[in-house]
């Protein structure tokens, strides 16, 4: 079988170093005076996209900063963002082919038997760390109370919503795993809307009414890809040709990924430049303001430097300093694009040839984790959905604490890894407890940041899941299939 060479040809998870890279000999790497070890021009080649994503990082800073002085009208603004928008439109179009192809690539060459383990542990995975997140997100919010600060934000509780009903958003991410339509998929999502019942004297109930939101189901996209390459898995030899045909699509996807991907620290620049132009006045960023970007980062760096580590420890006994040390490049572009997929393909690369990854694994778990693993985003819904309640004065029961931790891990789940992908899924939460929709318009002044803090988040994450799913599978990748 083809998968079973692949299998046998790649290293485990047991045998990675990030002091080597993969063709490296051993003599090369003790010699004091070798080229590969110590020659600058050589790390400045390897680190060369992370450098340079670096440094559009910290122009973008100081050009928006530096233009604000200028008082640009809405339409230069619009000229300015112009080379970013392009960055964003062309990475978006090539999302698509994709998800499809490294998905049934990833998962049509590998056995049955190593898929269902493999994908019963990332499962696993990806709830337990979802609701470490939320429940992170909640105790830090509870904790630093930033809502509660001296009131900056005038507001009033008006235009409350309806709260909607749990059930109904269990019920809306199991019918977008299974979208009627493909097509509509590419471009839908299925999103239950309430309309008020004329039936008899209760003309104040609401009814459940089938609707969609802008935006690709990617989940629903999933889940088709996923059983679409478990049967050309178990189709064996007579899907070859298929299997050939999406293995060439991916690869050929890749390349022209990777070549947007790299011209993306200069669309960057225009990106962040851009969002800070667009604030309207920098001294809204007050004392409620403050402390909820620090309550935010706060919750980020205790699940990054601690849940996700410590899980990685318990499971593999390895240092995950160490793996971590190797995704520096990946958590760059995830900052500077703001999106899980569109930085897919560095992960990819990273992961398989800097930490040596089994291709099996990473085709398998990235493309689903890319959608699943929403740790930051989770956190981050879940922070904001009660910061919003103390900036409107509404002491939030236990009960609705609870369903705010269920809502936003349901959200989270069914989140697109696009740029402002977790503000469009954060009304979802304060739908489920009646906060008004509006307040959301009290944290767009950071939320820009913190998408990109969020999304890094979300690539550690999946980063982490797969070292988890590798070491746990490790024995199965050593092992030939059967009838190979």
């Amino acid at each position: 079988m083809v998968c079973c060479s692949k299998l046998q040809t790649v290293a485990s998870t047991d045998d990675y170093d990030t002091n080597t890279s993969p063709g490296t000999s051993e003599t090369s790497y003790l010699d004091p005076l070798s080229k590969n070890r110590y020659d600058f021009k050589a790390f400045l080649w390897r680190n060369s996209f992370v450098l340079l994503t670096v440094a559009a990082v910290v122009i973008g800073f100081g050009l928006g900063f530096g233009l604000r002085f200028a008082n640009m009208t809405d339409r230069e603004i619009g000229f300015f963002t112009f080379p970013g928008e392009l960055l964003m439109e062309m990475l978006q179009m090539l999302l698509l082919p994709l998800i499809v192809s490294s998905l049934i690539t990833g998962i049509s060459s590998i056995d049955m038997k190593a898929c269902q383990k493999m994908g019963l542990h990332a499962l696993c995975f990806y709830g337990v760390t979802t609701f470490m997140a939320v429940g992170t997100g909640i105790f830090v919010v509870s904790l630093i109370q930033p809502g509660k600060a001296r009131n900056l934000i005038s507001v009033s509780p008006v235009g409350q919503v309806k709260a909607m009903h749990t059930v109904d958003s269990f019920l809306d991410l199991m019918r977008n795993m299974f979208p009627p339509n493909l097509v509509i998929a590419c471009f839908r999502t299925y999103k239950t809307v309430y309309s008020q019942s004329g039936v008899g004297n209760q003309t104040n109930d609401t009814v459940p009414m089938p609707g969609t939101a802008e935006g690709m189901n990617v989940l629903g996209l999933a889940v088709f890809c996923i059983a679409f390459g478990l049967i050309l898995s178990h189709m064996e030899n007579e899907a070859k040709p298929l299997k050939d045909f999406f293995s060439c699509l991916n690869k050929a996807n890749m390349h022209l990924i990777w070549i947007v991907i790299w011209c993306s620290p200069a669309g960057i620049i225009f990106i962040i430049g851009g969002a800070i132009l667009k604030l309207q006045d920098t001294t809204i960023m007050g004392q409620q303001l403050a402390m909820y970007f620090l309550t935010v980062v706060t919750g980020f760096a205790i699940h990054s430097l601690i849940t996700l580590p410590l899980i990685y420890f318990t499971v593999t006994r390895k240092n995950p300093f160490t793996f971590m040390a190797g995704l520096s490049e990946i958590l760059s572009t995830a900052f500077g694009t703001s999106s899980s997929i569109t930085t897919l393909p560095i992960t990819f690369r990273c992961l398989e040839e800097n930490l040596r990854m089994n291709e099996s694994v990473t085709r398998l778990v990235l493309p689903v984790a890319s959608t699943l693993t929403m740790d930051g985003t989770a956190l981050y819904e879940a922070v904001a959905s009660i910061f919003i309640a103390q900036v409107y004065n509404m002491d939030l029961s236990v009960g609705q604490v609870i369903i705010i931790s269920i809502t936003t891990t349901v959200a989270a789940k069914g989140a697109a890894g696009l740029p402002q992908s977790g503000m469009v899924s954060l009304t979802l939460a304060l739908a489920s407890v009646g906060l008004p929709l509006e307040g959301v318009s009290h944290i767009i002044v950071v939320d820009w940041i913190l998408d990109r803090l969020r999304t890094a988040v979300n690539v550690l994450g999946d980063c982490i899941a797969v070292g988890i799913v590798q070491h746990l599978s490790r024995h199965d990748l050593k092992s030939p299939a059967p009838g190979s």
